[in-house]
């Protein structure tokens, strides 16, 4: 158990039970002051309510738990993603909520009572159930994504359970003025905190989203520092708990997490409470008696469901407590039955991998996999040869998953990779004899670095190849503007535009020596004009937007100088030297085409659209050529596929300006409508084959 995990969920439970604490005091101090002098005040309803909104914040926690457990890894991944995103809605709004509504709260709920005990004790029973039962939800969903996110079941518990409890303790002493605080100060100041891990959980349910397939731009990773830093070394650890972030996310993660923190904050800071300052009250003259004091407020007359709860106190009591219960195990057992048959259930700890695998028939079988090791992983079932012959791809803490295979005659162990946890194994287990009518199963050969490193090394001698070309291509573009010839440097720029292109830098992979080559206006305070903004689309934009040949020389001198040091720097693996990352390339280059060719952002004048895809395709062919003897070891028939694909692409680049353009590259705005469409078909289809590939060909984890 990782104690930086509790600590984000230890503020959640300390500042959602002290807002929940202080409307059940407040709630207690009005049903005191309502009761007549002499009576005696029976607080027994409030707390049937408190009981009854309990129950159904632990109700709605079951529900969740179960419901999603029972769900494919997917389905789990994409649940679990909407549900944070909701759940970081639902706190912002309560911590604004609070902010606006801390001082008069109270004199809302005292009213709340005054209604309530007008009618009997059933009402107030339902009143304290309503106040409570909504901070009772909104506390319980956000402490499920927050402890989901953070990837352990037992320390985010553990850590609610300490906040819960310490503010159960500060709400008691509070009630018997045994202690004094600004409660007001230290709602403001928490928030700012509990913001910060709200960011952390919409970060971490819209990566959910993009594994489940929901949200795009799964491989566009803004960046990865899991070859740099162990994610399990006590820094990485205290930093991740907190503030619930990755050493790896993605472009949307980080772009969401900035957006959501620039935008919250400063909102909730500037954002006042809406309520009127009381007025100061005026003296009386002197010579006059005094007025009598004016009659008390008459409360609002209560409804007919009050007025129900009024006359059955005890049965209202006993559905609130009971019903929330009832309707949760109804749920649960409503859940369609996991597919497993006797002796298939695994379990995975911390230190155990699937002890329950002694023994094992030929046949398909569907094994349910519980993880109870508190951490997120992967769980494969291998071969005598380590080929995987079933997986589950992400399991969560605390939820179950099936997992299916085919075993013919043969040995199969469990391997289980869970969190940055060291790899555990079951038993090898001989499984002999055949199955009538059952084939051999399809076993996937992990795939090691060794295995990708011939591939990355044609790839590298490719890529070199076209930064030669680039740099003498640059260096044309450089005589035609010393001898002013606008002209001829525009068609030249389109070839050193190509030839960047077949290079394969796709997704900003190359780093800052990419961006210097390629980079795009975007996000520089002085857009096109600004000084930071260089290479290939700063030399498009001048040569279509009108500047000199003097103008551009400068601009030409430094892509020069940055393309050469992408030469020299090639087979670092910043840029293209870590050959996992060829099987993505694959996907990303032509991913990267559809977003920013075919839509039309990166153009800074040129139009070509069409041909930056074009280059782009014979630079995913040659990478796909250079995987197909591994990618068809292990799924066969999907090179062919992708080959296929690519030559419809081609034919539909090629369809628009040919014959009657007479060569020359149509923009992207002169081509008809169906041949745009033809474009974006073809580009679609190849991009869903092509999308297996960077799981087929991923390394798995050595830990």
């Amino acid at each position: 158990m990782t104690w930086a995990d509790s600590v984000p969920n230890l503020l959640i439970g300390l500042r959602e039970g002290l807002e929940a604490g202080l409307v059940v005091s407040i709630l207690l101090a009005a049903v005191r002051k309502t009761t007549p002098a002499g009576g005696r005040a029976s607080t027994a309803p409030i707390w049937l309510g408190v009981l009854g909104a309990v129950m159904l914040a632990g109700s709605f926690a079951a529900v969740l738990t179960f419901s999603v457990a029972d769900l494919s890894s997917r389905a789990q991944e994409a649940v679990g993603g909407l549900l944070s995103v909701f759940a970081v809605g639902l706190v912002t709004w309560m911590i604004f909520w609070m902010r606006r509504t801390a001082a008069g709260l109270a004199a809302h709920l005292r009213g709340e009572v005054q209604r309530a005990a007008l009618v009997g004790a059933g009402a107030l029973t339902v009143t304290a159930f309503l106040a409570v039962g909504r901070e009772g939800l909104g506390t319980t969903l956000f402490l499920w994504t927050a402890a989901r996110a953070s990837g352990q079941t037992a320390a985010p518990l553990v850590g609610a359970a300490i906040g819960i409890a310490v503010a159960v303790a500060l709400c008691w002493l509070l009630y018997r003025r045994a202690v004094r605080m600004n409660v007001g100060a230290f709602f403001n100041r928490t928030a700012i905190a509990l913001i910060v891990i709200a960011a952390g959980v919409l970060a971490y349910g819209l990566g959910d989203l993009q594994d489940a397939g929901l949200l795009p731009g799964h491989a566009w990773v803004a960046f990865d520092l899991t070859a740099h830093i162990d994610p399990g070394s006590w820094w990485a650890s205290i930093v991740t708990g907190i503030t619930e972030l990755s050493p790896k996310m993605t472009v949307l993660q980080v772009t969401a997490w900035l957006a959501y923190l620039a935008v919250v904050i400063p909102a909730f800071v500037t954002a006042g409470p809406a309520v009127k300052p009381a007025e100061k009250p005026t003296e009386k003259p002197a010579e006059k008696p005094a007025e009598p004091a004016p009659a008390p407020e008459t409360p609002a007359a209560p409804g007919q469901w009050e007025r129900l709860a009024g006359r059955r106190p005890w049965a209202v009591a006993g559905v609130l407590v009971a019903v929330p219960a009832l309707a949760a195990g109804a749920t649960i057992a409503a859940l369609p039955a996991a597919a497993t048959t006797a002796g298939m259930a695994m379990t995975v700890t911390k230190t155990g991998c699937a002890p329950e695998w002694t023994s094992g028939t030929t046949g398909t079988h569907t094994f349910t996999v519980a993880n109870n090791s508190g951490l997120a992983g992967e769980i494969n079932l291998d071969n005598a040869a380590g080929a995987v012959v079933g997986e589950i791809e992400t399991i969560g803490p605390g939820t179950s998953a099936a997992l299916t295979a085919t075993l013919g005659s043969g040995t199969y162990t469990f391997k289980c990779l869970m969190g940055s946890q060291a790899a555990t194994a079951s038993q090898p287990v001989q499984v002999t004899g055949a199955a009538a009518g059952t084939q051999a199963p399809v076993a996937v050969q992990p795939v090691t670095v060794q295995d990708l490193t011939p591939a990355n090394d044609r790839y590298q001698a490719y890529a070199a190849a076209q930064l030669a070309d680039l740099a003498a291509q640059v260096a044309t573009i450089q005589s035609d503007l010393r001898r002013d010839d606008i002209a001829k440097a525009k068609q030249d720029w389109l070839a050193a535009q190509l030839d960047w292109e077949r290079v394969g830098a796709s997704y900003d992979s190359f780093g800052d020596l990419g961006l210097a080559v390629d980079g795009l206006p975007d996000g520089y305070p002085s857009g096109v004009n600004d000084k930071d903004f260089t290479g290939l689309h700063r030399l498009e934009y001048g040569l279509w937007h009108g500047q000199s040949a003097a103008e551009l020389e400068q601009v030409t001198a430094a892509l020069a100088k940055n393309v050469a040091a992408v030469r020299k720097n090639l087979t670092t693996d910043d840029l293209a030297g870590d050959p996992t990352n060829l099987p993505i390339r694959a996907h990303e280059i032509l991913e990267d085409a559809l977003r920013d060719h075919l839509s039309g952002i990166d153009d800074q004048g040129s139009g070509a659209a069409f041909a930056q895809t074009y280059a782009d395709v014979q630079v995913t062919r040659a990478i796909l050529g250079y995987l197909a003897p591994l990618i068809d070891a292990r799924q066969p028939g999907l090179a062919g596929t992708l080959t296929a694909e690519l030559d419809t692409l081609d034919q539909a680049l090629l369809a628009p300006r040919a014959p009657q353009a007479n060569g020359v590259w149509t923009s992207l705005g002169a081509a008809s409508p169906s041949a745009r469409e033809h474009v974006d078909a073809a580009i679609g289809a190849e991009l869903e084959s092509a999308a297996s590939v960077p799981d087929l060909l991923e390394v798995p984890p050595t830990h």
